[in-house]
This record gives structure tokens, sequence and C-alpha cells, in this order.
């Protein structure tokens, strides 16, 4: 199976190259690992380190509480971070709450032992999925404890099937899992794997970070003036076709923003193509021109998280296409959510429908009806927020149990 594994990775790889001439995420993906090594070698030096891992953007957002609670109490600890996908790194490649980012070079077992030799970690923080057989055997072998944080596991995982011995074999050479789900803790139980805490999601301390310091958006606070907002965030065609279908046919007050996922000219032209009512791009906007405006599209990444604070109603996207986007940066400023029908695979949406706090759609009519209530019936709207908001606090502080049990040996 090791062999079987490797011989897949490296089938992988020829497939990027034989892709890069065509996209430019593979060419990155190819380009960033370039000289790796020499680069590596060359910028971390010797001292105490922790390393961690993750996938892409998302993860980093569910790491990052982690690294930022480790840099304010034990700073002599060097952080260094890996990404495996360009669409993190290349967004937080200049993060400043690690030392080192680079791109994770391919697990196979030649790199894998390079790549500890060098680097030498204290320990290695792997986030919520990242199973890279290579690295955790070469961390096991050196004794160098491997953790898993924000960790989810699910029955239909290799792990827990008939043919998933040898993938099974990987999990126990972690110290420790933290997980996020009851039933992660279970199926972990249930293949006698005991050193594991159901600590939560990190998720939950990042969002109420980012809330504490939204920054303030002079555009979007003028075009809300005293109107009720609705704020769709990270949206594909497939909500925006929907969602536009209902702004073209509201005449009431309330107004509209869309921070669309995709941001490329084609894209933002086309929505604004399906538009019938008066709107305004934010490169394009002012305090002074968008108060007459009914929509106010977002032609920019990096601002949605701090555009809910100005938000009565959130929308996430998603839904219509392999999963929703992050609802929780939405739920922290106490909004009402709204979504897509695909959002089965995302525990905080799932309890959230379940509190109340969140709704999910598959119809046109549906999303009418849902948002003619919220917006015309303010004392439902606050009420759905409040759920939303206290659903946020409630399941905060996964960062000090993971903190407190990593440095239990030192204190």
């Amino acid at each position: 199976m090791k062999y079987i594994y490797s011989a897949g990775l490296l089938l992988y790889y020829l497939g990027i190259l034989i892709v890069a001439p065509f996209s430019p995420k593979a060419r990155l993906w190819i380009k960033g690992r370039k000289r790796i090594f020499g680069q590596i070698s060359e910028t971390v030096k010797s001292g105490p380190l922790i390393w961690f891992h993750v996938a892409s953007l998302g993860e980093f957002e569910q790491g990052r509480p982690v690294m930022e609670e480790i840099k304010h109490r034990y700073n002599h600890y060097k952080i260094l971070l890996t990404f495996f996908s360009p669409s993190g790194y290349e967004i937080r490649r200049n993060y400043a709450g690690a030392d080192y980012i680079f791109y994770l070079p391919l697990d196979l077992e030649k790199n894998a032992r390079r790549f500890i030799q060098l680097v030498k970690p204290a320990m290695a923080i792997f986030v919520k999925y990242e199973f890279w057989y290579h690295y955790i055997h070469q961390l096991y072998v050196n004794k160098i404890p491997v953790y898993l944080i924000s960790g989810i596991f699910r029955p239909g995982q290799f792990f827990f099937r008939w043919y998933g011995k040898w993938f099974r074999k990987m999990l126990f050479y972690f110290e420790h899992f933290f997980v996020q789900t009851q039933e992660s803790l279970d199926l972990l139980h249930g293949i006698s794997l005991s050193n594991v805490t159901l600590s939560g999601d990190t998720r939950f301390d990042r969002v109420l970070q980012i809330a504490s310091g939204a920054k303030d958006i002079p555009v979007a606070a003028s075009f809300k003036g005293d109107r009720i907002c609705l704020i769709a965030g990270s949206t594909w065609p497939g909500d925006e076709h929907n969602l536009i279908s209902y702004i073209n046919n509201y005449d009431g007050e309330a107004r509209f923003i869309i921070a669309p996922h995709e941001v490329h000219e084609d894209h933002i032209r086309w929505m604004i193509r399906q538009l019938k009512k008066p709107f305004i791009r934010y490169s394009e906007a002012t305090k002074e021109n968008v108060t007459d405006r009914k929509v106010l599209i977002i032609d920019n990444i990096g601002m949605l998280s701090s555009l809910y604070r100005f938000g009565d109603i959130a929308y996430i996207g998603g839904g219509f296409g392999a999963g929703i986007h992050n609802i929780l940066e939405a739920a922290t400023f106490g909004l009402p959510i709204i979504f897509g029908p695909n959002y089965a695979k995302f525990n905080e949406a799932v309890e959230l429908i379940g509190l109340g706090g969140a709704m999910s759609y598959t119809t046109l009519k549906d999303l009418t009806t849902c948002l003619n209530q919220w917006l015309d019936f303010p004392e439902e709207r606050f009420r759905l927020g409040k759920i939303s908001k206290d659903f946020v606090c409630r399941n905060a502080g996964a960062t000090g149990i993971i903190v407190n049990r990593l440095f239990a040996v030192e204190k």
C-alpha cells in the first residue's frame, strides 16, 4: 500500500505538470515548490520550532487562533507554516503570525525525511483533514509528536472502511486528536484510539476575533444608511441567479450587498447584465454616490468578514455547488442566515438550522417567502439573529483547550 500510495502521488504530480500550461493554479503549485528545500535550508534558523500544516485558506483560518495563542503565550517558539494549495499560500504568504511560510513538498518518503531533518520541529500540528502518510510516519519515527486540531471524521472515510487497515495505521502515529464533533470522537474510540479530546472548532474563536476587529468601511455605512441591508457573501452563479431575481422583483427600501466568490471582470459584468435595479461597483463607489443605489457589488476580495457588521440578514453562497462557505463570520454579528441546499457536510450549518438561526432553501419561491418574512418582521429577525450570535459564543473556547493540552507538560 505504501508503494501504491507513493505511485498515486507521482501520478498526481504528473497530472499537475500536464495541466500547468493551461491552469494558473497548477502553475503556481509547481512554481512554489521549485528549489523548496534550498529555500527552507537558507531561511529556517535553528531553535525551537512548531510546524503547522494546512491544506488551504479555510484550514488556515482554523489553525490561525492556535498559532497566535502559542505566539502570545510561548513566544520563544518559531512558527513554520506550510500550505498544500496555492489558493491558501498566495493569499497568506505574508502572514505576520508565522516566522516561515512555504508550500509543502510532495509527500514522498525522501521529501518527508529531508523536510523533517531540515526544520527539526518540536511538534507538528495538522489541521482538520490533512493526512500525509510519509510526513506523519517520519515524525513518528523521529519521536516528534504530531497533533490534529479541529479534526472531523465521518463513517465514509477510508479509515473506517473494510479496506482501510493501512490508512488506519497512520492514525496511530498521532500523539493526540482534537476533534470538532461527538461523532468524530466515537469513530476514533471505535478503532481503539483513546487519545482524543472533543475540543470543538477553532473557527468559533477566530470569527469572534474577526468581529472584535472588524474594519470600518465608510462606503458600506453610507450605502446602508438607516435601512435594512442583506449581505450576500461568497456567492456563485447558482446563488446569484436566485438572489438577483429576488432583488429585481423587490420594491421595498432594503439594500443588498453582493460579494461574489469570483471577482474577475467577466463575472462582474455578467451580474451587472442581470440586474434591473440601480447598482454600483465598490471600485466606483463613494460615500456620496452610493446612497441612491439598491445594490452594491463588491469587486475585490478581503472585505467580506468586515462587511457583515453592516448587515441585518446574511446570504451565504455555495449551496448550489460543492457546499456552502463560512457561515460563522455572519453568525458572529448576530444575523439570521440563509443558504442553498448543499450544506449537510457542514456541522455548524446543520446545528444552526436545528436551532432556528439559519434556513436552507431550494427554490426562488422559498427564498422569497423567507426573505420577505425577515425583512417585514424585525422582531423575528432580531430573535433569529440572537440565536446565531449565542451559537457562536457558546461554542467558543477550542483554542484554549488545545493550547493548554499541547503545553501541559511544560506547565
